[in-house]
């Protein structure tokens, strides 16, 4: 068959009959035998949503619990209370979550379907035809065009650029937002201008790949040319630049990589949760126990008293025995006394968490207006457990980053610029900054790029001749490449951001870089275009850390430019250079001490003969069978010496708004935040410098490189004795050798002083094996700071999953793409960054936000509050059922344990519905200890919830004896009173409806007086709630007891008038007072003592602010005190080797356009010089990531 040529997407001619049926019948086959390419992250379907959700839901221990009650009390012969007294409650609570888990999952169908529904152009029997994703088979040859997504891991065949080149936008997988480069097949990348001929199994066994047989196989098989890393194009890739790239699908949906790595929606509970089904499960215990000693009393009764008044008191029918009368008893108050853990307790927090959610979603300060995204609360699940995060794992790009650079400042001859000073000479601050530089004179100046400094303006249109080589250094010496769409519109590709802030420095200065050639580069210089001859590019690498271009100017002379770190270029100049680099290294070091991330340009005059030289040299070294590399590094560091210097740049690497304040204020929280990454350990270490997450007063920052197994343990080993020596008065000794616990209380996080440890994926994978994974958490966790460099995204899970292992602590884990989703899923709490990179993150997250800095408030203000609120809320509910349900147990050692109630029916169905339920809801929703503003600026008020201080089984068994201890009033009290008590008449007050009326209103008044005491924040709603439900309470209770019900209801409201009368006595109000009184007095005493004697952080916080209150004075605000920090390249070190080599060969270069289209480059860093500085004498060279070695010393 013929197939549309790459370059233009023509179809030419049909194929055979012979070959489409063939086409056709392979492709059926696979459809049957291979996983679609549908992608899947829901949870249910409309048959398996019913029963999957109801198994689900019954995990719950009380569910179930309440299930075996409400089949308990379907047997008449043993229920005291009628069914449906359980069984609406727990329908309700049943379909109130069934509607939350339906809705959440059909939020996962409607986004599976938008994916699945995008189309692509597939090629079958020889036509191009549009196919949903889903219908993607493997082996399928797909045409994408230009800022097309991905259908699936897809190998490239062919493409529209020379040599068969492409660029592919990673944002969605990584959060990056630069180019990277796929080649296509060397047996086809002459097919850019030709057509590819064949069926698409034809094609692909030319390559040596075979079609997937067999059943479950679902990816292409290779057999002679494996197509690596430079050919896939991986799910959710965006096609950036070429027009019509060929490829076929080679893993579909489920096995593509991005899916592989994601791991499994897990079902995620708070530990709250566990720990209320472990008290679920105490609570039936308990109750068990009660049921078998009032079992016990009613045979014993029975037996004894019960068995002479049988003509009064008969058995039921059935019952034949005391033992048997036992039996039936113990289960009658199994039902009676169930209410110890009532269903309204799940339904309460279900709307308590809802409310906290609703809060994260409402919350202006959690908005963005600039992309106008909101924090959204994914789940209501988790709210409180925001209040208890320990560890923080955050992913680097795009989640700390803006993926932004800047030019900001620069040296050029010993003069820095870049600061603005006011008229007094000071350095201006960024209010008072002037207007910025006016390009407007160049035509071709990128109008987003602003600098402040006009002086440097001034000395390039003076003709300032080391001003004007600097920026021809700038517009030289890199491998970006240009676009001009338009006259005048120019758009810049670089493999790093630093490259192209600094080629748009240059450009706007009036030193534009046009285009170019494999050996050529056009730059216009202040209105006039030069075309400098490209002889050689000496590429970048992490051993070099420098790049260089030799070029001809049009006069004829050579000329050597160079660009990189400042500890490597400063060795490299020419001796004559001491003072002006003496002057140059002090700004350096200011510039550094500023965050910004420097480095350093050279340039050297060559000769012809020794150019020509050099030159035949490097062309024998490049075709050197044996040691190429070691042969040009060689030449690159011969030619790169006696330099002079021009100047240093400085480059801001734009951090997110407030990311440095953000993680300053968590660390002061006790919350350890560790960054994992897939970028170099250069880039990595400077974003740690430059959002203070490392600092030059850290005691030391330790790096493992190891290679091995045996280098990673020594190295680690090594860095505990270093922390362990200088802690040794703490330490008294401790051996490492000694198998360590499961908690790991190691003496280690006692440690006096500050450390980091970095670490790369080589040796983390190393570090994660089963016999030293222990090792490495323990080191780590002994240090304020961890990086993970180069890691995968299963890397990131299982880092994840250790310190949850170990450490049993609360993680939350931050990202933006879908590289972060497994560790996002792994982790307790996950929480996605939503904004330009893509939203794989996001759907996979239990929180999002558009700004890392929301972090801080989520954590400290509705963390805090929803574990605080939660934690109330508990306690107050469990002391208010206790103090309702044991009334009953020591009733019945005066009923004759016959399971009689104290209370109706109907009392003990509205007693946690409309009683006591909306106060307590108040209070769970609305209640504060400290304001937000206190809860930012006391960081450490967050650190009970890490502790568990606020609800624990102490807590729990408080709240246990205090309702014990109010029941115990609540019965005992009117029950000595009406035992003589008589009415205004002179009649007998002991009544079982007086008593009972007594005794309910006793407890509504307690339990009401109770939480007006445990409410810190009083709002209207609580107010009303409170006093609402006292009113509510005696409004139904004179109403239940009215004449018109009775007309009505005979038989269900027989008590007239009870009521009335029991409360027209003075001798009940007096005895409900004494009772309120006797129960509420030592629980204020003991508050006041322990507030005078033992406040809490809370407890100072409040006192504080009515001081400042009265006092009227001004909060004091905090000081940001700057970094001192050393230098730190910031030379591309988000660079590709070999990227050099692919301009001079031009196999990039399009025949229509020197140029690549725009893009938003992301953020890279570099290397940190401290490390070096603080035990250069001690370390040996490490390798980099990337297998190369630098000078960096190693623990």
């Amino acid at each position: 068959m013929g197939c549309g040529a790459a370059g233009h997407g023509a179809v030419r001619g049909p194929p055979s009959p012979g070959g489409r049926a063939s086409s056709a019948s392979q492709r059926a086959r696979i459809q049957r035998e291979v996983p679609s390419n549908c992608i899947k992250t829901s949870k249910y379907n409309i048959v398996t949503f019913l029963p999957v959700n109801l198994f689900e839901q019954f995990q719950e221990v009380a569910n179930t619990y309440f299930l075996f009650l409400l089949i308990l009390q379907l047997i008449p012969q043993i229920s005291s209370l009628s069914w449906f007294t359980t069984i609406v409650p727990l329908v309700l609570v049943l379909t109130i979550t069934a509607v939350k888990d339906a809705t959440d999952d059909y939020f996962r169908h409607k986004s599976d379907n938008q994916v699945n529904n995008r189309q692509s152009q597939v090629l079958i029997s020889g036509v191009l035809r549009q196919e949903q994703w889903m219908n993607v088979r493997v082996g399928d040859i797909i045409k994408l065009e230009n800022n097309q997504f991905v259908a699936a891991d897809l190998l490239l065949l062919s493409s529209s650029e020379p040599h068969g080149l492409c660029y592919i936008e990673t944002a969605e997988l990584d959060g990056e937002t630069n180019m990277k480069t796929r080649t296509s097949h060397v047996a086809l990348s002459f097919c850019g201008s030709k057509r590819i001929s064949g069926e698409p199994g034809v094609v692909l066994g030319a390559l040596g790949w075979s079609w997937p047989c067999g059943e479950g196989k679902s990816q292409l098989s290779h057999t002679v040319h494996p197509g690596g890393l430079r050919q896939q194009l991986l799910l959710c890739c965006t096609e950036g630049r070429e027009r019509h790239p060929l490829m076929p699908s080679c893993s579909p949906g489920p096995d593509t990589k991005l899916m592989q790595n994601s791991g499994r929606t897990k079902f995620k509970r708070t530990s709250i949760d566990r720990l209320m089904n472990t008290l679920v499960l105490w609570i039936f215990g308990f109750l068990v126990c009660m049921g078998v000693i009032l079992a016990i009393g009613n045979a014993i009764w029975e037996h004894e008293v019960g068995v002479c008044f049988q003509i009064y008191l008969p058995w039921d029918e059935g019952v034949h025995s005391a033992f048997f009368s036992g039996f039936l008893s113990f289960w009658s108050y199994i039902i009676i006394l169930n209410t110890v853990v009532p269903i309204s307790l799940y339904v309460s927090v279900e709307v308590i968490r809802l409310g906290h959610s609703y809060f994260i979603n409402w919350d202006k300060k959690m908005y963005c207006a600039k992309r106008q995204t909101p924090a959204e609360a994914r789940t209501t699940t988790l709210n409180e457990e925001l209040g208890q995060v320990e560890y923080i794992f955050s992913d680097k790009t795009g989640t700390l980053t803006q993926n932004i650079m800047v030019f900001s400042k620069c040296s050029v001859n010993g003069h820095s610029y870049g600061d603005v000073q006011d008229m007094l000479g000071h350095k201006a601050e960024l209010g008072e900054r002037p207007e910025p530089v006016d390009f407007s004179f160049n035509p071709l100046a990128d109008p987003r790029f602003q600098f402040w400094d006009p002086s440097l303006m001034e000395a390039v249109r003076l003709g300032d001749l080391h001003v004007h080589e600097f920026f021809r250094l700038l517009s030289l010496c890199h491998t970006v490449m240009s676009e001009e769409k338009s006259e005048g519109e120019l758009f810049y590709k670089a493999q790093s951001p630093d490259e192209g802030a600094l080629v748009t420095a240059a450009r706007n200065f009036g030193f534009v870089f046009r285009s170019r050639t494999p050996k050529t580069i056009t730059v216009q210089e202040l209105g006039q275009a030069i075309t400098y001859q490209l002889l050689a590019i000496l590429d970048f690498n992490n051993i070099r850390k420098r790049m260089s271009v030799i070029v001809r100017s049009p006069e004829g002379k050579i000329r050597l430019y160079c660009k990189g770190a400042d500890t490597i270029l400063l060795e490299r100049l020419h001796p004559l250079n001491q003072d002006l680099t003496s002057i140059t290294t002090d700004h350096l070091n200011e510039y550094a001490s500023e965050g910004l991330r420097t480095l350093v340009l050279a340039y050297r005059d060559l000769e012809e003969s020794y150019y020509k030289d050099w030159s035949e040299r490097l062309h024998r070294a490049g075709s050197a069978p044996e040691a190429r590399e070691d042969h040009l590094a060689w030449l690159y560091d011969e030619v790169e010496h006696d330099m002079m210097l021009l100047g240093a740049t400085a480059i801001e690497d734009k951090l997110q708004q407030g990311v440095p304040e953000t993680i300053a204020i968590l660390t002061l929280a006790n919350i350890k935040i560790w960054v994992l990454t897939g970028d170099k350990q250069e880039t990595a270490v400077n974003i740690g410098y430059s959002c203070k997450m490392l600092t030059d007063d850290m005691t030391e920052v330790f790096v493992v490189t190891g290679h091995t197994v045996l280098e990673v343990r020594e190295e680690l080993r090594k860095a505990r004795e270093k922390m362990m020596d200088a802690s040794r008065s703490v330490c008294n000794g401790f051996s490492y050798q000694e198998k360590l616990s499961s908690k790991l209380t190691s003496v280690l996080e006692a440690i006096a002083g500050e450390y980091a440890l970095v670490i790369n994926g080589h040796s983390l994978a190393h570090a994660l094996e089963a016999d030293m994974e222990v090792e490495f958490l323990e080191t780590a966790c002994a240090c304020k700071a961890v990086i993970c460099c180069r890691v995968t995204p299963l890397q990131k899970a299982q880092v994840v999953e250790l310190v949850k292992k170990y450490k049993k602590a609360v993680t939350l884990a931050i990202g933006d793409g879908a590289n972060d989703v497994s560790m996002i899923k792994t982790a307790h709490i996950g929480v996605g960054i939503s904004g330009q990179e893509g939203i794989q993150a996001v759907l996979a997250s239990d929180y999002s936000f558009s700004q890392f800095k929301f972090l801080q408030r989520l954590l400290l203000v509705h963390g805090r509050w929803s574990y605080l609120r939660m934690c109330k809320f508990l306690c107050y509910f469990f002391y208010k059922n206790f103090a309702f349900t044991m009334v009953h147990f020591w009733f019945g050692f005066f009923c004759g344990f016959s399971a009689q109630t104290v209370y109706d029916q109907y009392f003990i169905t509205l007693y946690n519905i409309v009683y006591t339920s909306l106060p307590v809801l108040a209070m769970g929703v609305f209640d504060q200890d400290v304001p937000e503003q206190r809860s930012m600026e006391y960081p450490k008020l967050y650190e009970p919830g890490q502790l568990n201080l606020l609800f624990n089984k102490r807590e729990f068994f408080i709240c246990i004896a205090q309702g014990i201890y109010t029941s115990i009033l609540m019965f005992f009290i009117p029950y000595g009173v009406f035992a003589d008590a008589t009415r205004d008449d002179g009649a007998q007050l002991a009544d079982y409806q007086s008593f009972a009326v007594t005794v309910a209103t006793s407890l509504v008044i307690v339990v009401s007086v109770q939480i007006g005491l445990d409410t810190g924040f009083w709002t209207a709603i609580n107010h009303f709630f409170i006093w609402g439900s006292l009113a509510a309470y005696f409004a139904i209770l004179f109403t239940m007891h009215s004449d018109g019900l009775f007309r009505m209801f005979p038989n269900q409201f027989r008590f007239v008038g009870n009521a009335q009368n029991t409360l027209a006595q003075p001798t009940v109000w007096l005895t409900i007072a004494l009772t309120a009184v006797v129960c509420i007095v030592p629980v204020v005493a003991f508050r006041f003592l322990k507030l005078d004697l033992k406040p809490e952080l809370s407890d100072t916080v409040r006192y504080t602010q009515l001081v400042r209150k009265k006092q009227k004075t001004q909060h004091r605000c905090m000081r940001h005190a700057g970094r001192a920090g050393s230098r730190r390249s910031g030379y591309a070190f988000s660079h590709q080797e070999g990227f050099g080599e692919l301009i001079m060969s031009g196999k990039n270069m399009r025949l229509s356009s020197l140029a690549l289209s725009s893009f938003a480059p992301r953020p890279s860093a570099s290397w940190i010089d401290t490390l070096r500085k603080k035990k250069g004498c001690e370390g040996s060279s490490a390798s980099s990531p990337g297998g190369t070695a630098d000078k960096t010393p190693r623990v």
